[in-house]
């Protein structure tokens, strides 16, 4: 099978969204897990935006060592810092279970 790797063939194809790797410590962990924390503040060291990945990983600060849990959330929403109390270079990221529908669709059947 003979595949089509021609610029324009590259650009008809949206690329996947980034991943970020991130530490989470045990009680934040639990609280995101279990539904009662829908967001972080993070340093935006990383420019997060609406529909990137976060590879949520269990850290221990006190063994200085992952758990080995992992939880996988798309970017719902960014809050940049400067405002409502948020230093500058900082953000709040709503987490969402499923990446958010691409702009115009509102329904997920015609997927």
């Amino acid at each position: 099978m003979k595949t089509d790797n021609s610029f324009a063939a590259r650009l008809a194809r949206p690329a996947p969204p980034p991943t970020h790797e991130l530490k989470t410590w045990p009680a934040c962990f639990a609280a995101v897990e279990s539904g009662t924390k829908p967001f972080d503040v993070r340093e935006n060291d990383r420019n997060y935006q609406v529909g990137d990945v976060l590879l949520l990983r269990e850290y221990e600060p006190e063994t200085e060592q992952y758990s080995g849990r992992t939880l996988l959330r798309a970017v719902s929403y960014v809050l940049q810092g400067g405002s409502f109390g948020l230093e500058a270079g900082w953000c709040v990221v709503g987490f969402g279970a499923l990446p958010p529908l691409p702009p115009g669709i509102n329904d997920t059947k015609l997927w």
